[in-house]
């Protein structure tokens, strides 16, 4: 499996971006992340939220904000759309039917953004400028690149903690040339999607980001990554359980055992 360097037809300006962004409980988030998201100026940008059922009416508030973005747009045409599934099971789960749905859509490019606020809208900009000046198939918003860092509330023990995960986790694979293979804010080009076949991939949870970028780099895929400013969520609490926790640890290995013998 192998990728091409950028093509005439994604490298336009007005490439459409879909944003997926996977939620449950996030109610007291979404309103403002919609509007942060859909302010920035990317030309054809749409956001595509994808609701685990969530108890506390994310789905329905989305939907209310889905008509509200499409109000005045013709026909056919949408800046939000809501993606529900009946079920929780897991972030991994959420993001491959979201970015499958997208790129069957049209999309040329696919953002992996979280809804709690810890990823910056302001750089989705940057990353379609670093995407078609290259023509890499993936853009990394990174935390660990030269200019990127993490919110003073995290204690130091989390930092070490996300730097020996990351460290960890890229010394099994042998991925050094990334700097931040657990990051979760990246952006995608639609064929490099197409050939991975995010549905096809076994992490449910968290690990979801490592097993996808390891996979694509290992078919080939060129990869950029850009330094951004990670934050402490807005509101509400953190999904990451010591079940996710584990997984994470032991993804590595599992991936390593997968993919060697191919």
């Amino acid at each position: 499996m192998t990728y091409a360097q950028g093509s005439a037809d994604l490298g336009r300006s007005d490439a459409r971006v879909t944003v997926v962004m996977p939620t449950y409980n996030e109610a007291a988030n979404l309103p403002r992340i919609a509007e942060l998201v859909l302010g920035q100026p990317v030309p054809r940008l749409r956001l595509m939220v994808v609701d685990d059922s969530s108890p506390d009416g994310t789905g329905r508030l989305a939907e209310e904000l889905a008509e509200k973005y499409n109000a005045d747009l013709p026909d056919g045409e949408r800046r939000m759309s809501v993606l529900h599934r009946v079920e929780k099971d897991g972030l991994g789960r959420a993001y491959a039917a979201g970015m499958s749905a997208a790129v069957a859509e049209g999309a040329a490019y696919v953002v992996q953004m979280d809804a709690d606020g810890s990823h910056p809208a302001q750089a989705l900009p940057r990353m379609l400028a670093a995407a078609e000046e290259s023509g890499a198939g993936l853009v990394i918003g990174s935390r660990y690149v030269e200019g990127g860092s993490l919110d003073e509330e995290w204690g130091w023990h989390r930092k070490a903690l996300s730097r020996f995960a990351n460290g960890y986790a890229r010394t099994v694979l042998g991925t050094r040339q990334i700097s931040d293979l657990t990051a979760g804010f990246t952006m995608w080009r639609a064929d490099v999607l197409a050939a991975v076949d995010v549905r096809s991939l076994d992490s449910a949870g968290y690990s979801f980001q490592v097993e996808l970028k390891y996979k694509a780099v290992r078919g080939g895929c060129e990869v950029v990554e850009i330094p951004i400013r990670f934050e402490e969520r807005t509101e509400g609490e953190s999904k990451m359980s010591l079940a996710t926790q584990v997984e994470s640890a032991m993804i590595p290995l599992r991936l390593r055992r997968r993919y060697r013998g191919l």
